[in-house]
This record gives structure tokens, sequence and C-alpha cells, in this order.
């Protein structure tokens, strides 16, 4: 009888055909087999829904789901609704995973007991190969418990809040979905997950292949992009009412927000977005004195915040025009 615990992979998938053959070699490549593979095709206009129910004729670990489009989120949920696996993780059908992507995550899980098992990640672009990655030096892990992952999260030091890259036990997610419709749905339920966790440990080692696609949400405007500035106004209003040791942390990180989506929009020179550029400079000018003074804001920030002092054009037209987008 296999007594490794089963590992719920979580694939949406839609309109990714050039792209879903490697993510799911990829995954049935895995040095650990114990695994329930949930293909979500979430209403493909291409052929990735025939090619999903190719995939399962070949491997029975694999289970496909059709839906009507819902977005990102909807097919992440539909997957949690049904996974029966004790761990899970999220894969973006267009993105590729190391060999033992599980096993070393699994094994950092154990070793630390650990809730989340996070690993580094390796962006590439078109047709270029994310493995084997770069040989290196690779610190050995690092565990944080619930506040030390917060706040390197809402701190952007050493933890992102994306979905992708990492391993969950499945208990975080009880009671905890994703938010339909929006933009940086990962960021919306950073706060709730971490807050049932005891411990995060971080693996150093490149485990996941980040495929960077020019019409990808990072790499173009879209003024839905603004989802994230709602999503971190709540946040504060939540941490403020409920949680004042993490208040410091989720400024800086709504702080970065505002640069972001200001420097982006003023970029789209084919529409002049007013209102949310006014809307970001005025969270620029309420949050930058307090960050400025915060040891731990990140200096990206704190040079963001000394060029806003120079004037809103200064910081658009001098800092921005080379600016490149962030998660």
């Amino acid at each position: 009888m296999n007594q490794e615990p089963l590992v719920s992979v979580i694939v949406p998938v839609y309109n990714v055909e050039a792209y879903l053959d490697q993510c799911l070699e990829s995954i049935l490549a895995q040095s650990y087999h114990n695994m329930e593979i949930l293909m979500v095709d979430d209403g493909s206009t291409d052929d990735s829904g025939i090619m999903c129910d190719r995939w399962a004729e070949r491997d029975e670990r694999i289970r496909v789901i059709h839906q009507p489009n819902g977005g990102l989120s909807a097919a992440r949920n539909t997957a949690l609704d049904v996974m029966t696996g004790q761990l899970v993780t999220m894969v973006d059908s267009d993105d590729v995973l190391h060999p033992d992507f599980i096993t070393t995550l699994l094994d950092a899980m154990r070793q630390h007991d650990a809730d989340i098992a996070v690993g580094s990640y390796r962006p590439f672009y078109g047709d270029d190969t994310a493995f084997p990655a770069p040989a290196g030096h690779h610190d050995p892990p690092r565990a944080y418990d619930q506040r030390e992952a917060l706040l390197a999260i809402l701190y952007q030091k050493g933890l992102t809040h994306s979905a992708w890259g990492r391993l969950y036990r499945e208990e975080l997610f009880h009671g905890i979905r994703y938010p339909v419709g929006k933009y940086y749905e990962d960021f919306a339920i950073i706060y709730p997950l971490l807050k049932k966790c005891r411990t995060v440990v971080k693996i150093d080692d490149i485990l996941y292949g980040y495929r960077q696609r020019d019409k990808s949400i990072l790499q173009t405007f879209s003024p839905r992009r603004a989802d994230v500035l709602d999503l971190g106004e709540q946040l504060e209003a939540d941490i403020v009412a409920h949680d004042q040791q993490y208040a410091n942390s989720i400024h800086s990180r709504l702080l970065s927000a505002y640069f972001n989506i200001l420097l982006l929009s003023h970029q789209d020179k084919t529409h002049y977005h007013k209102s949310l550029e006014d809307r970001c400079w005025k969270g620029i000018k309420r949050l930058r004195n307090k960050c400025l003074i915060d040891p731990h804001v990140r200096s990206k920030n704190k040079l963001g915040i000394l060029a806003s002092y120079l004037g809103r054009w200064f910081l658009c037209e001098i800092v921005g025009r080379n600016y490149q987008p962030q998660p």
C-alpha cells in the first residue's frame, strides 16, 4: 500500500495549445508519482480542451473538467472543490516543473513540519527550456513562522504571494477560495491563508519555470489591474482594524501597488487613465512619509518615495520612462 500522501496538482487551462504539452510532460515526469492531476478546461476556444482529453487517455492520474469560461480563480476553485489529495499545488498551464519539484518541496515540508513549502522560480521566454536550471550555490531552506512569512510577503522580501511554485497542506483551503473575476487573485487570499499557517519553508533551489508571454497579464496594461488596489485597500482596512502588527507592512505593499499601477497606466499612450492615476497619486502621498521612515521598507520603494517629492510629472516621466512591470 502506498504510504506517500496524495498530491493534487491543479492545472487551469485556457487557450494554451502551444504550451500545454510541455507543461503536462513536466508534471508527468515528476520523480514523485502519487498524484492526481486536475485539468480544468475553462472554456478554451482553441484545441486545449481536446488536448486535455487526449492526455487523460494516456495517464489514469489525469482528470479533466470542462466548464464555461470563468477565469483563473473559477478554474482553481472548481479543482479545489473536488480534489482528494492531502497536499495541493497550483501549476499554470504554460509553465513547467523541475522533475523533483514535488519531492523537494515535500521533503522540506516534512523536515520543518511546515504547512507551505515554497521553491524558487526561473522566468523563461518563448520555447526556451527552463530546466535544468543553471548550476550554483543554494542556501539551506529557511523556515518562517506565521508572522515572519506575512511580513516577508508584504514587505516583498524573500517571499511572494504567487499561488504557483509551492506545495500546500490541503486543509489550509478549507473555507477559502479565490475571488472570481479579479486580477491578483492570489494576493486576495494570502492573508487568510497564512493566518492558518504555523510554518512556511522556502527552498532556494529553482524548481518552477515561469513562462513570460507578450500578452500575459503582467506584460500588458488594463484598468482591471487596478484590482490590486481594491484588494490592498481592503486588506489595509482589515489589518488596521484587527491586526495592527502588520499595519506598516501592508502600507509598504500598498505603496508598491500605487507606484506600479501609476507608472504602468501612464505608459499606456492609447488611453489617459486620469481617475486611476489620480487615485494612485493620492495613495502615494498618503503613505510615503510613514513608509520613508520604516526601516523595513525595501530600497526600491524608498527611491520611488524620494522621486515623488519632486512631483508627479518627474515620477511618471523621468522615473517611469523605462519602468518594468512587477508581479
